[in-house]
């Protein structure tokens, strides 16, 4: 699964500083940013924290959205709460059938970027955090739905997004080892050459046989993983920059 990453202005500005537009990327620093929680040095979903997300309405210029997917029927802020935690993430393999996920995912497709992710690996009943990147140090493309509510009793229009994941490739199948879980998860993570393709519309079978396609696991080489710091319970350093670093555990038997 993937609730917990780590996110900052820079990678969230990657789209639109590929596409060269410096008063685009001014306009979202100054008027977007400060309606966010960046930076993100390790940030919870449960914590409905808000990101810039770009959306398959607005691919080139991000709106500010909360991580938890609110879907469309929800009736009132009582149900949000209830139902948010639970929309984190949406499973690539049946996104197009749920109910919380369907509408957004043949309608409403986003691409949330990242600098990378936490998992956990558990060892004797004890559980040891990694941060994952790519590589080569540039953001990640995570594949994404979005949704549009609106409070019916103020008008409030909230904007929220849930991370699609899928199955885990051999490096995440030896981190993410949870006992609870039916095999190893990560989150979509979307090549350079698929970001397109993730946002193109829908407008019949074979486009949605597209979309099922790019759901695949990122290849583990082209990723690099390492032990951190707590993430949990009082050892846990917040939200600073070095809860990122790489830390030893000498009780630790997982080698990547």
């Amino acid at each position: 699964m993937c609730y917990d990453i780590k996110t900052q202005l820079e990678a969230q500005l990657a789209r639109a500083r590929r596409n060269g537009d410096e008063i685009a990327v001014r306009e979202i620093t100054e008027k977007l940013v400060p309606y966010t929680d960046l930076p993100l040095f390790h940030a919870s979903g449960f914590s409905h924290p808000k990101l810039l997300i770009y959306t398959n309405d607005s691919p080139d210029y991000p709106i500010v959205a909360t991580w938890g997917l609110v879907p469309h029927w929800v009736k009132d802020k009582e149900q949000l709460k209830k139902l948010w935690n639970q929309t984190l993430n949406a499973r690539g393999e049946t996104i197009f059938e749920k109910p919380s996920f369907r509408t957004s995912a043949k309608y409403r497709r986003c691409i949330i970027y990242i600098d990378g992710f936490y998992e956990h690996h558990h060892q004797n009943k004890q559980s040891y955090p990694f941060f994952i990147s790519r590589k080569d140090n540039r953001p990640m493309a995570l594949a994404g739905l979005w949704s549009e509510w609106v409070d019916t009793t103020t008008g409030e229009i909230l904007n929220s997004f849930a991370i699609v994941t899928t199955q885990g490739n051999d490096l995440l199948a030896k981190i993410h080892n949870n006992p609870k879980l039916k095999g190893p998860r990560m989150p979509l993570i979307l090549p350079e050459a698929w970001e397109e393709k993730w946002l193109q519309p829908i407008n019949d079978e074979l486009d949605i046989k597209a979309i099922n396609e790019l759901i695949l696991p990122y290849p583990e080489e082209e990723l690099s993983a390492h032990p951190v710091a707590k993430l949990r319970g009082r050892a846990y350093q917040g939200n600073v920059p070095e809860i990122s670093d790489s830390i030893s555990y000498p009780e630790l038997e997982l080698e990547i």
